[in-house]
């Protein structure tokens, strides 16, 4: 009886390098995107430790500390960022309150011109901002406005804001499951009370996300700010009118923590918003919850 050879198994084939660039090609053209979008991040932050020995923070010089150390230390440029935070605080509430209750307006009530009014939402968005900032230096104009300042900014802000604030909080309300008010209701909520427990809470990732978007929008504008400032210097303005004599190291400090207190915001919101996620998404035939207990865990939300 003789014994038969064992097999070895055939190796495997080889992945060739064009067919792993086209199972990776979505991979590896996102990771470009984005660091070609980070890369100017970088160069602000590296170049935040420059020590320049002129003007100009153009070459790179020396590794110090100096510049953080005293981030705060130019009085100019702390007044134009205050103003700027001031500007951006006031058209982020404005903006986020009147954009929030167009929102809901325009997803929930039947009313004549709505139409019209999602068509028109979104002319702000789409016009370029050199074309607004004249129409709108214009409008103050004929209007016989004293003095162009921080009231035409604020203005001007909250004008191009409500746009985002409504897309951002619409497309959260679109996905919004009416059966949570319902429950609510069926409970003994008012209206009022409806709102404030079941349906802000839910949206409110949206409305916070359109609110970020909205003070991004404002703390960095220049082309609107600039037709419209008058004699206010607001912190892109200050860097636009110091760069013809050397834009100080100070200013990428500050920037980078903008940024930072930017990317916090942003981490804090997503966490907000798969809070929210799986908060509506029980229902009674996942949870195996009578619909008594799920009308309960509405009411509570």
């Amino acid at each position: 009886m003789s014994a038969t050879p064992a097999t070895t198994p055939a190796p495997a084939p080889r992945m060739g390098v064009g067919k792993w660039l086209r199972e990776h090609a979505v991979l590896i053209i996102g990771v470009l995107v984005i660091a070609y979008m980070l890369i100017p991040i970088a160069v602000i932050f590296f170049f935040s430790f420059n020590n320049p020995a002129g003007r100009y923070n153009f070459t790179w010089v020396g590794f110090t500390l100096k510049h953080w150390e005293n981030a705060f230390g130019i009085p100019e440029l702390n007044d134009a960022l205050w103003t700027s935070i001031k500007l951006a605080l006031l058209a982020t509430l404005v903006s986020t309150i009147v954009g929030t209750m167009m929102a809901l307006a325009l997803v929930r009530y039947e009313f004549f011109g709505r139409r019209a009014a999602n068509f028109l939402i979104v002319i702000p968005m789409a016009t370029p901002e050199i074309v607004m900032g004249s129409s709108l230096l214009s409008f103050f104009l004929i209007l016989g406005s004293p003095a162009l300042g921080f009231e035409t900014l604020l203005i001007a802000h909250v004008m191009f804001c409500i746009s985002f604030v409504v897309v951002v909080v619409r497309s959260r309300l679109i996905g919004f499951d009416r059966r949570l008010e319902e429950a609510a209701k069926d409970l003994g909520a008012t209206p009022w009370e409806t709102f404030r427990l079941v349906t802000l809470p839910l949206i409110l990732p949206g409305v916070f996300g359109g609110a970020m978007l909205a003070f991004a929008l404002s703390i960095d504008d220049f082309v609107i700010s600039n037709f419209n400032s008058g004699t206010t210097v607001t912190f892109p303005l200050y860097i636009f009118g110091a760069f013809q004599r050397g834009v100080p190291v100070e200013v990428n400090c500050i920037a980078m923590i903008l940024f930072g207190i930017t990317v916090l915001a942003m981490g804090f919101t997503t966490w907000q918003q798969r809070r929210a996620e799986r908060m509506a998404s029980i229902r009674p035939e996942q949870e195996e919850l009578p619909p008594a207990a799920v009308t309960e865990i509405a009411a509570t939300y």
